[in-house]
């Protein structure tokens, strides 16, 4: 299998697709944009909506990766480090792992008014079987709004109609109700528990596994812009 490699950001856009579910009284933001409360402030004055895309990394994100990991404690495990990068440190991570891997790849930064708050990847594309593995993280200033789901489906929908993949796979430790929240609202049914499979130093974790099906049901969420490069 030829290795995939993300060049940099082009001007390719993928589609998006609306939120689903009933009608409110309230407009959903449009896809790509994401609402922090009302539109108006309470003195009438109209605030600003971010926007919100996915795009592949590029080494000038390492100053912006180095600060989503100093805010984020729970990423210096997760990327495989016992303490907060360098911007140097970081930058040799974008470039060995994030634009360039051993495994065919998609990696996307989650991106918000243009600044990388979080991560999306595709690993070990198979196209044999039409399977990969998905990864996904957000720096936790921007947790719980809903971000990483929609930046999660929105990969996925990339994998189905641009790569022609059918089965992609997840799991989270059994002890992260919020990445597992993030799984089921993008789509991805729970399956099964796998015992120890994660060691973090001393200890290890169970990991649940996930799957969404390109013949599954759309979650119904309003996908990001996604630059593919």
């Amino acid at each position: 299998m030829t290795r995939r490699t993300l060049p940099g950001a082009g001007s390719t856009a993928r589609r998006t697709l609306p939120a689903g579910g009933p009608t409110a009284r309230r407009t959903p933001p449009a896809p790509g944009r994401l609402s922090r409360g009302p539109v108006t402030s309470s003195s009438g004055v109209p605030t600003a909506r971010r926007v919100a895309t996915l795009a592949p990394w590029q080494p000038s994100d390492a100053e912006a990766l180095v600060a989503a990991v100093a805010e984020s404690p729970d990423l210096v495990l997760q990327l495989g480090g016992g303490a907060v990068p360098s911007v140097d440190a970081a930058r040799e991570l974008i470039e060995s792992q994030l634009v360039q891997s051993a495994d065919p790849t998609w990696a996307f930064a989650v991106r918000v008014d243009g600044r990388a708050v979080g991560h999306v990847a595709l690993a070990h594309v198979e196209h044999r079987h039409a399977t990969a593995w998905v990864s996904y993280w957000l720096t936790a200033s921007e947790r719980g709004r809903g971000l990483a789901t929609r930046a999660v489906a929105s990969v996925a929908r990339f994998a189905f109609d641009d790569l022609g993949l059918f089965r992609l796979e997840l799991g989270h430790r059994v002890n992260n109700p919020a990445s597992c929240r993030v799984a089921v609202g993008a789509g991805f049914a729970a399956e099964g528990v796998e015992r120890a499979k994660l060691r973090y130093g001393d200890e290890r974790f169970d990991v649940e596994t996930h799957a969404r099906l390109a013949s599954d049901a759309d979650p119904g969420v309003a996908l990001l812009t996604l630059n593919a490069g």
